[in-house]
């Protein structure tokens, strides 16, 4: 095999996209920690774009905000297309992951709550609630086919309903105002767009230009924009025509390779650009990073699999297809990789704190890499069988 076909071969593997992103974390990590952590971070800070609209912003900020609500928009036209055809088509499978993300963000809340219940750190409840989708997708990709696809698209719409949560809680508690018009104008941009979906409108770019627009308008309403993407992906039409790809195959085709190797590599590296310093490690064994570490590993863990249980108990819901419990409990694991999220909402916590931040994001990144230690040797210790289309069927 030359190296040409070795590349081919490596790219269209399933485990391409999280060995990059892997990467690129410990890449981050460690230009960080070295002489090129401040040249690095200024250029993370560097402002780019027009004042024109005020469209002027850090590269951290056109990463995390922008190129993320693409990450967002392929992941909403997977779950759509699962939504109509596929894995969670009945109501049953469809619920299960709104059960569990509802468990996944109380727990955790619940958790960090009572053991800071009356401390400087009480205001960061937040912060064990949110799932990473982009790093808990990646270290799920690495398994293959060794876990059904039904437990993928299971921890994706785990996570985007986790993540619409964490968005809410962000606006709702953590937000310090909400621009009303342009909130409004959101609004009616999701409305025009769904509007387009029922008049049958199939050409991409009718829905692609009102879609920068919905990026602007929640952008500039306070609202973390990337929640454009997953209303962008829910107006994209499916299903047109059972001879011809429809709009949102196509669309979700072309952005398969764009968002797996470069947008979540370079968000990898933007958002993992974090510089140990002592303070962060005497953090880890203080209420706050007990708080958070149990609330990302352990609340997780009990919250989705404990809502799961009593939904499907109580008939609501059942398992995702080929899946086992074992492989839930994998999940819950992954799905306690808060990472960015976490991070973002610590910073919102507690503003102007640099030294709790720190403790923070520390105690964020120990908890991610236990969470996605575990959960990875569980998936991949746990599957004695190589799932294949058939199963899949």
């Amino acid at each position: 095999m030359n190296l040409t076909q070795y590349f081919k071969k490596f790219f269209s593997s399933n485990q391409a996209s999280g060995i990059i992103l892997i990467f690129c974390v410990a890449a981050s990590l460690v230009i960080a920690n070295t002489s090129a952590a401040e040249s690095f971070q200024a250029f993370l800070d560097k402002e780019m774009g027009t004042d024109i609209f005020h469209l002027r912003y850090p590269v951290t900020i056109w990463i995390n905000d922008g190129l993320m609500a693409i990450f967002f928009l392929l992941v909403g036209l997977e779950i759509k297309r699962e939504l109509v055809e596929g894995e969670l088509s009945s109501f049953k499978n469809a619920s299960l992951p709104i059960f569990a993300a509802m468990g996944g963000m109380l727990v955790p809340a619940v958790i960090y709550a009572m053991l800071n219940y009356g401390t400087p750190y009480s205001n960061g409840w937040g912060i064990p609630m949110a799932t990473d989708i982009a790093f808990s997708l990646a270290i799920i990709s690495l398994l293959g086919n060794k876990i059904p696809n039904s437990i993928k698209i299971f921890l994706a719409a785990l996570a985007i309903v986790d993540d619409l949560g964490a968005i809410l809680v962000i606006a709702i508690f953590y937000t310090d105002q909400i621009h009303w018009m342009y909130l409004l104008l959101s609004v009616g941009t999701a409305a025009l767009l769904f509007l387009l979906n029922f008049l049958k409108v199939t050409k991409i770019i009718f829905y692609l230009i009102p879609g920068l627009f919905l990026w602007y308008f929640l952008h500039h309403s306070g609202i973390h924009a990337t929640i454009a993407g997953v209303l962008l992906a829910f107006s994209i039409p499916t299903n047109v025509s059972d001879i011809e790809i429809s709009p949102l195959e196509k669309l979700e085709h072309q952005l398969h390779y764009p968002v797996s190797f470069l947008i979540m590599p370079v968000f990898a590296l933007a958002n993992t650009n974090i510089t140990f310093t002592n303070e962060m490690i005497s953090g880890v064994t203080s209420t706050l990073g007990i708080g958070i570490i149990l609330g990302l590993v352990l609340g997780k863990l009990l919250g989705i699999n404990l809502f799961s249980l009593l939904a499907i108990r109580l008939k609501l819901s059942s398992l995702p297809h080929n899946s086992t419990w074992k492989q839930m409990i994998g999940v819950g694991l992954l799905a306690g990789i808060g990472f960015t999220m976490s991070i973002f909402i610590a910073l919102l916590s507690f503003k102007n704190e640099i030294e709790i931040q720190n403790e923070a994001k520390f105690a964020i990144l120990i908890a991610s890499f236990i969470a996605a230690v575990s959960g990875y040797l569980l998936l991949n210790l746990g599957s004695g069988r190589r799932f294949t289309e058939e199963d899949e069927n």
